[in-house]
């Protein structure tokens, strides 16, 4: 038996670890121009579908965590290729947001302060593209099966670390939730054009990040070559 204290402090370093690795990358605030923009701003819609890309978020992220070391071994996957497959997909999707026209659907719902969706629809909607890619993205995911690395493998120190991450990632989760959930606040300090500048720099940011993510991926994979 060591320390309270001590084991206590490391229970809130590793537990504080998760958030403050994932939170960065996942960047909650920048996406909430796209989110508002699939969600419209009707407020039962906008609470629905942010709790619905919080869960969602949780499980993404719970599963990438600790087994996804696991399924990359079983399937022979590399997490370098993880990367470049992920950042290939967030590229296309940003490069999508930023050919999109003022008359598809993804404005409508920007436009119409009374967007009333099905609960099919918001299920639909919170996954893709709002879970996935937008939220928890390749970038999310490949730094949650590298969490998931560390854990230790003897059964009692891996289920207290695992509880741990769990508890961390719930708190992410969360954190998501809150930013979404008033994401309409925000925006509507800005204003229509303002709502539209922050959504395309944020389409060409999530553009770059893919670019950046797949170039991580292809560089390792050169390394490891070499």
């Amino acid at each position: 038996m060591g320390d309270p204290v001590v084991i206590f402090v490391s229970f809130l370093k590793s537990l504080a670890l998760v958030p403050l690795t994932l939170l960065p990358i996942i960047n909650p605030l920048g996406g909430a121009p796209v989110f508002i923009a699939t969600a419209g701003t009707n407020p039962l819609v906008v609470r629905k579908m942010a709790r619905r890309v919080a869960i969602n978020s949780w499980y993404v992220l719970v599963v990438s965590m600790l087994v996804g070391t696991y399924v990359l071994e079983v399937f022979g996957i590399s997490l370098q290729i993880v990367r470049l497959g992920g950042g290939l997909m967030l590229a296309t999707a940003g490069w999508r947001l930023l050919g999109s026209r003022g008359g598809n659907d993804v404005q409508k719902a920007v436009v119409d302060q009374n967007t009333d969706l099905s609960d099919a629809e918001i299920a639909k909607r919170s996954f893709f593209p709002i879970t996935f890619p937008l939220t928890t993205g390749p970038g999310a995911i490949a730094a949650s099966i590298a969490l998931g690395v560390h854990l230790p493998r003897t059964p009692v120190l891996y289920l207290a670390g695992a509880t741990i991450a769990v508890v961390g990632v719930a708190f992410t989760a969360f954190v998501v939730y809150l930013c979404y959930r008033n994401a309409a606040k925000v925006l509507s300090m800005l204003g229509e054009v303002g709502s539209m500048v922050i959504m395309r720099m944020f389409a060409f940011i999530l553009l770059c990040i893919g670019i950046e993510i797949m170039w991580a991926g292809w560089a390792a994979l050169n390394h490891i070559a070499s």
